[in-house]
């Protein structure tokens, strides 16, 4: 559950945040994501998933957006295949290894 605090600087973040800003959590790799207006939709926050380094910065430019609980469920529902975890592994063997880059900076952090 959200604290009203947190819901307070939620409100703030989306009247006077940047687009396409991003808040850390209290859980890592769960971040809030300020959407721009798009054609008919309005300015939004998001949650982004996003795994983090040992510094707790995100390991990639954009994670997985998730929009509303619905689209939580429909991604939930996707991960229990044993399939996807197989392509997964096959795709780690065949691709080429990457190292990933190391970033920080100091962000504000919304509790959850």
């Amino acid at each position: 559950m959200v604290s009203k605090l947190s819901e307070e600087k939620l409100r703030d973040f989306l009247k006077n945040g940047k687009d396409w800003s991003r808040i850390r959590t209290t859980v890592p790799g769960v971040f809030v994501l300020k959407l721009p207006a798009y054609r008919g939709s309005p300015t939004r926050l998001t949650v982004e998933l996003n795994p983090v380094g040992e510094d707790g910065s995100p390991k990639k430019r954009r994670g997985l957006v998730l929009r509303s609980t619905a689209e939580l469920e429909d991604y939930k529902e996707l991960f229990q295949y044993e399939k996807l975890s197989k392509l997964l592994s096959v795709l780690d063997t065949v691709n080429p290894k990457v190292e990933a880059a190391r970033r920080g900076k100091g962000e504000e952090v919304i509790e959850l």
